[in-house]
């Protein structure tokens, strides 16, 4: 069979961007093909389609394989080329879009260089300290001694905080197809949070409605509330109070969190659940953030099927929002987060 002789149709079966070349001149594409790579590619020399200078030799020679290319349809994308025999004289092209899989890749190594990065500075710090407490020795260096080790005790605690939220944002994600099915009360869990907060007398507590039983793992939930709760602490104006809401009155229980601080600009605010991402990464590290806070809400939200909102504005405050579907008469509950109304916490 020749290219001039392969069905079109069974081309056009495939969603994958398919070309089918006669030597080197594209005799067939489908329409995955035609809209990545031009309406008018039939008959055109293959390199005039796809001007990869490293695919030439794979594209041209007759020979068979697969290579990773770039920047076809847009910079960001990436792409596994394959060409294949295809009849007698005929050479079947297929680009798969591995951009997803680039992605989770790049996130997977963005994510080791950052946790490697934020255990680096505490733990050069403690080097540091453990290597000029070793001469000072004199009687007057007891004030230094004694401030050194404050900052020592404070950089190790910092790297205990690390260490914990990793293993705790790892144990999450396993369990992330695993849905939760004890039923816990979501104001017990919100009420227990708080009092065990050292600022506790700057919170200012509000539940409106029935008791909030949600299907939910409790200690995923208690670290959702305790996360949320301390990061608006954290970056409330001092002496401030933070406001926290929950109600229950319908489908979903709705748990909002309202600081009065910095507030947030808005082209931060769709990464602000990325690992380790800091809107100012100095007075987080200062105040004590290890920047997987709200990583954790987030993946703890997901599994619980509910949705987490963030709205800010500067200089007035932030809102962090919960959604989490209510379970009804002890043993059931709505687990399709579409069907949680946005106006379901207003």
């Amino acid at each position: 069979m020749s290219p001039d002789d392969a069905p079109a149709e069974l081309l056009e079966a495939f969603e994958a961007p398919l070309l089918l070349l006669d030597g080197a001149i594209v005799a067939q594409a489908n329409a995955a093909a035609r809209a990545l790579l031009g309406q008018n590619i039939v008959g055109r020399y293959v390199l005039s389609v796809i001007p990869q200078p490293e695919a030439e030799h794979l594209l041209t020679t007759g020979g068979a394989g697969a290579i990773p290319l770039a920047g076809i349809g847009a910079d960001e994308r990436r792409w596994e080329l394959a060409v294949r025999p295809a009849g007698r004289s005929g050479r079947l092209v297929r680009l798969e879009d591995r951009s997803l899989q680039h992605a989770a890749e790049r996130m997977r190594t963005d994510f080791v260089a950052n946790a490697s990065h934020e255990l680096r500075t505490p733990l050069a710090a403690l080097i540091g300290y453990v290597e000029t407490l070793q001469y000072a020795s004199a009687p007057e260096d007891q004030p230094a001694r004694e401030r050194f080790l404050g900052i020592m005790a404070q950089e190790a605690r910092r790297m205990q905080r690390l260490i914990d939220e990793l293993m705790s944002l790892s144990r999450i994600e396993a369990d992330r197809y695993v849905p939760p099915r004890a039923v816990v009360d979501l104001d017990g869990i919100v009420r227990t949070s708080i009092y065990e907060l050292r600022d506790r007398q700057r919170v200012a507590l509000r539940i409106s409605g029935e008791r909030c039983p949600v299907l939910g793992d409790r200690a995923q939930l208690a670290q959702l509330a305790d996360n949320i709760i301390s990061n608006a602490l954290r970056y409330a104006r001092p002496e401030s109070i933070v406001r926290v809401e929950l109600a229950c009155d319908g489908p979903s229980a709705s748990l909002r969190v309202i600081d009065e601080g910095e507030g947030i600009a808005p082209e931060h605010l769709p990464r602000l659940t990325e690992r380790f991402y800091r809107v100012a990464a100095s007075r987080s590290r200062a105040l004590g953030g290890t920047g997987l806070g709200l990583a954790i809400v987030k993946h703890i939200v997901e599994r619980h099927r509910g949705r987490l909102d963030i709205a800010s504005t500067v200089g007035v405050g932030t809102t962090v929002t919960v959604r989490l579907p209510v379970s009804r008469n002890g043993n059931r509950s709505v687990t399709d987060p579409a069907s949680i109304p946005d106006s379901a916490a207003a």
